[in-house]
Protein backbone atom coordinates (compact mmCIF):
# COMPACT_ATOMS: atom_id res chain seq x y z
CA UNK A 1 0.00 0.00 0.00
CA UNK A 2 1.34 3.65 -0.96
CA UNK A 3 1.56 5.75 2.44
CA UNK A 4 -0.53 8.60 2.82
CA UNK A 5 2.62 10.39 3.85
CA UNK A 6 6.39 10.05 4.42
CA UNK A 7 7.05 8.43 7.48
CA UNK A 8 10.91 8.40 6.19
CA UNK A 9 12.85 9.54 3.49
CA UNK A 10 16.44 8.35 3.10
CA UNK A 11 19.23 9.99 0.83
CA UNK A 12 21.26 7.80 -1.78
CA UNK A 13 24.19 9.82 -2.82
CA UNK A 14 26.19 7.97 -5.18
CA UNK A 15 29.86 8.90 -6.27
CA UNK A 16 32.59 7.15 -8.09
CA UNK A 17 35.72 6.92 -7.11
CA UNK A 18 38.51 9.61 -6.49
CA UNK A 19 41.05 7.89 -8.94
CA UNK A 20 40.05 9.04 -12.51
CA UNK A 21 37.16 10.83 -11.05
CA UNK A 22 35.47 13.68 -13.35
CA UNK A 23 37.61 12.89 -16.21
CA UNK A 24 35.98 15.20 -18.35
CA UNK A 25 37.18 18.01 -16.14
CA UNK A 26 40.86 17.07 -17.74
CA UNK A 27 41.58 20.18 -19.23
CA UNK A 28 40.73 22.79 -16.92
CA UNK A 29 41.93 20.27 -13.67
CA UNK A 30 44.33 18.01 -13.03
CA UNK A 31 43.80 14.74 -11.20
CA UNK A 32 44.49 16.01 -8.01
CA UNK A 33 42.52 18.28 -8.26
CA UNK A 34 39.70 17.05 -9.63
CA UNK A 35 39.75 14.59 -6.73
CA UNK A 36 39.71 17.22 -4.87
CA UNK A 37 36.79 18.62 -6.38
CA UNK A 38 35.11 15.40 -5.70
CA UNK A 39 35.53 15.22 -2.13
CA UNK A 40 34.58 18.79 -1.69
CA UNK A 41 31.18 17.96 -3.49
CA UNK A 42 30.74 14.61 -1.26
CA UNK A 43 31.40 16.63 2.06
CA UNK A 44 28.86 19.25 0.76
CA UNK A 45 26.18 16.84 -0.46
CA UNK A 46 26.55 14.89 2.68
CA UNK A 47 26.54 17.79 4.97
CA UNK A 48 23.30 19.18 3.04
CA UNK A 49 21.62 15.71 3.57
CA UNK A 50 22.24 15.36 7.26
CA UNK A 51 21.30 19.04 8.08
CA UNK A 52 17.99 18.54 5.84
CA UNK A 53 14.80 18.45 8.21
CA UNK A 54 12.80 15.74 5.74
CA UNK A 55 15.58 12.94 5.52
CA UNK A 56 15.75 10.44 7.86
CA UNK A 57 18.59 8.90 6.79
CA UNK A 58 22.03 9.44 4.23
CA UNK A 59 24.00 6.43 2.91
CA UNK A 60 27.02 7.09 0.58
CA UNK A 61 27.27 4.57 -1.93
CA UNK A 62 30.68 4.00 -4.01
CA UNK A 63 33.22 1.32 -5.09
CA UNK A 64 35.77 3.68 -3.42
CA UNK A 65 36.75 2.87 0.26
CA UNK A 66 38.15 6.40 1.34
CA UNK A 67 35.34 8.11 0.56
CA UNK A 68 32.91 5.59 2.18
CA UNK A 69 35.04 6.24 5.48
CA UNK A 70 34.86 10.26 4.90
CA UNK A 71 31.11 9.73 4.76
CA UNK A 72 31.22 7.93 7.83
CA UNK A 73 33.55 10.52 9.77
CA UNK A 74 30.77 12.84 9.14
CA UNK A 75 27.67 10.80 10.27
CA UNK A 76 26.59 9.21 7.30
CA UNK A 77 25.95 5.81 6.17
CA UNK A 78 28.16 4.22 4.25
CA UNK A 79 27.42 0.96 0.85
CA UNK A 80 30.58 -0.84 -0.96
CA UNK A 81 29.29 -1.01 -4.13
CA UNK A 82 29.64 -4.80 -5.67
CA UNK A 83 28.12 -4.25 -9.37
CA UNK A 84 29.13 -1.64 -11.92
CA UNK A 85 27.35 1.09 -12.72
CA UNK A 86 24.96 3.58 -11.31
CA UNK A 87 21.46 2.29 -11.66
CA UNK A 88 22.91 -0.97 -10.37
CA UNK A 89 24.62 1.16 -7.03
CA UNK A 90 21.26 2.46 -6.56
CA UNK A 91 19.49 -0.77 -6.60
CA UNK A 92 22.11 -1.83 -3.91
CA UNK A 93 21.53 0.65 -1.58
CA UNK A 94 17.40 0.47 -2.13
CA UNK A 95 17.42 -3.04 -1.24
CA UNK A 96 19.68 -2.54 1.71
CA UNK A 97 18.26 0.46 3.16
CA UNK A 98 14.62 0.96 1.65
CA UNK A 99 12.73 -1.56 3.17
CA UNK A 100 11.59 0.74 6.43
CA UNK A 101 11.30 3.98 4.96
CA UNK A 102 8.52 5.06 2.34
CA UNK A 103 11.00 6.89 0.39
CA UNK A 104 14.15 7.16 -1.67
CA UNK A 105 15.87 10.50 -2.59
CA UNK A 106 19.02 10.26 -5.11
CA UNK A 107 21.61 12.87 -4.77
CA UNK A 108 24.15 12.58 -6.78
CA UNK A 109 27.60 14.26 -5.37
CA UNK A 110 27.92 16.79 -8.27
CA UNK A 111 25.69 19.57 -7.43
CA UNK A 112 27.28 22.51 -5.97
CA UNK A 113 24.01 24.24 -4.94
CA UNK A 114 23.03 21.74 -2.83
CA UNK A 115 22.19 22.62 0.51
CA UNK A 116 19.03 21.83 2.99
CA UNK A 117 16.61 23.62 2.13
CA UNK A 118 16.60 22.57 -1.79
CA UNK A 119 16.26 19.12 -0.61
CA UNK A 120 13.54 19.85 2.07
CA UNK A 121 11.68 21.41 -0.79
CA UNK A 122 11.69 18.54 -3.12
CA UNK A 123 10.41 16.35 -0.55
CA UNK A 124 8.01 18.30 0.93
CA UNK A 125 6.78 19.11 -3.11
CA UNK A 126 6.54 15.42 -3.33
CA UNK A 127 4.94 15.09 0.00
CA UNK A 128 1.99 17.69 -1.32
CA UNK A 129 1.37 15.45 -4.44
CA UNK A 130 1.22 12.11 -2.10
CA UNK A 131 -1.10 13.69 -0.05
CA UNK A 132 -3.74 14.78 -2.65
CA UNK A 133 -3.55 10.98 -4.65
CA UNK A 134 -2.47 8.51 -2.20
CA UNK A 135 -3.15 5.44 -3.81
CA UNK A 136 -0.86 6.55 -6.57
CA UNK A 137 3.16 6.12 -6.20
CA UNK A 138 5.34 9.25 -6.83
CA UNK A 139 8.34 9.83 -9.15
CA UNK A 140 9.35 13.83 -8.03
CA UNK A 141 12.41 14.80 -9.92
CA UNK A 142 14.79 17.78 -10.64
CA UNK A 143 16.03 17.90 -14.25
CA UNK A 144 19.38 19.14 -15.58
CA UNK A 145 19.67 22.58 -16.55
CA UNK A 146 19.70 21.57 -19.79
CA UNK A 147 16.85 19.62 -19.61
CA UNK A 148 17.78 15.81 -20.21
CA UNK A 149 18.99 14.50 -17.28
CA UNK A 150 18.11 13.98 -13.61
CA UNK A 151 19.81 15.86 -10.99
CA UNK A 152 17.52 14.41 -8.10
CA UNK A 153 15.06 11.82 -7.87
CA UNK A 154 12.52 10.70 -5.39
CA UNK A 155 10.45 7.81 -5.54
CA UNK A 156 8.14 6.41 -2.68
CA UNK A 157 7.78 4.06 -2.25
CA UNK A 158 11.06 3.18 -2.81
CA UNK A 159 10.48 0.68 -5.69
CA UNK A 160 7.93 3.10 -7.61
CA UNK A 161 10.21 2.46 -10.57
CA UNK A 162 13.74 1.18 -11.74
CA UNK A 163 16.13 3.83 -12.23
CA UNK A 164 17.18 5.20 -15.11
CA UNK A 165 20.13 7.65 -14.74
CA UNK A 166 22.42 7.75 -18.09
CA UNK A 167 21.92 9.79 -21.32
CA UNK A 168 18.16 11.22 -21.86
CA UNK A 169 16.95 9.95 -18.08
CA UNK A 170 14.93 12.80 -17.38
CA UNK A 171 12.70 11.01 -19.80
CA UNK A 172 13.03 7.80 -19.12
CA UNK A 173 12.06 8.27 -16.12
CA UNK A 174 8.93 10.06 -16.56
CA UNK A 175 8.34 7.19 -18.90
CA UNK A 176 8.75 5.19 -16.55
CA UNK A 177 6.74 7.06 -14.44
CA UNK A 178 4.04 6.95 -16.30
CA UNK A 179 3.93 3.32 -17.04
CA UNK A 180 3.80 2.87 -13.41
CA UNK A 181 0.82 4.89 -13.11
CA UNK A 182 2.91 7.62 -10.69
CA UNK A 183 1.92 11.04 -9.89
CA UNK A 184 4.50 12.66 -11.41
CA UNK A 185 6.80 15.93 -10.54
CA UNK A 186 9.18 18.01 -11.96
CA UNK A 187 11.24 21.06 -9.79
CA UNK A 188 13.37 23.63 -11.26
CA UNK A 189 15.83 25.06 -8.43
CA UNK A 190 19.76 24.97 -6.93
CA UNK A 191 19.69 21.39 -7.84
CA UNK A 192 19.03 21.67 -11.23
CA UNK A 193 23.00 22.96 -11.91
CA UNK A 194 25.85 19.89 -11.55
CA UNK A 195 29.72 20.12 -12.12
CA UNK A 196 30.19 17.26 -14.94
CA UNK A 197 32.22 19.48 -18.16
CA UNK A 198 34.81 22.59 -18.24
CA UNK A 199 31.58 24.79 -19.06
CA UNK A 200 30.15 23.93 -15.67
CA UNK A 201 33.22 24.89 -13.91
CA UNK A 202 33.07 28.44 -15.76
CA UNK A 203 29.23 28.81 -14.89
CA UNK A 204 29.91 27.94 -11.38
CA UNK A 205 32.50 30.73 -11.25
CA UNK A 206 29.92 33.20 -12.64
CA UNK A 207 26.75 31.84 -9.65
CA UNK A 208 29.57 32.25 -7.37
CA UNK A 209 29.07 28.53 -6.61
CA UNK A 210 32.73 28.22 -6.80
CA UNK A 211 33.82 28.64 -3.16
CA UNK A 212 31.35 25.88 -2.01
CA UNK A 213 33.29 23.52 -3.75
CA UNK A 214 36.72 24.27 -2.28
CA UNK A 215 38.26 25.80 -5.23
Amino acid sequence: MTPTSFDGIVALVPVRSLSGAKSRLGEPLDAEERADLVLALLRQTVAAALTASQLAGVVVVSKDPDLLREARAMGAASLLQRTDGLNEGLTEARLAFGAEVSAVMVLPADLPGVSASAIDQLAEAAERVLSSAPEKPVVALVPDRHGRGTNALLLAPPDAIGFCFGESSRAAHAEAAGAAGASYLELDGPLSFDVDTPEDLLEADIRGLDHEVGR
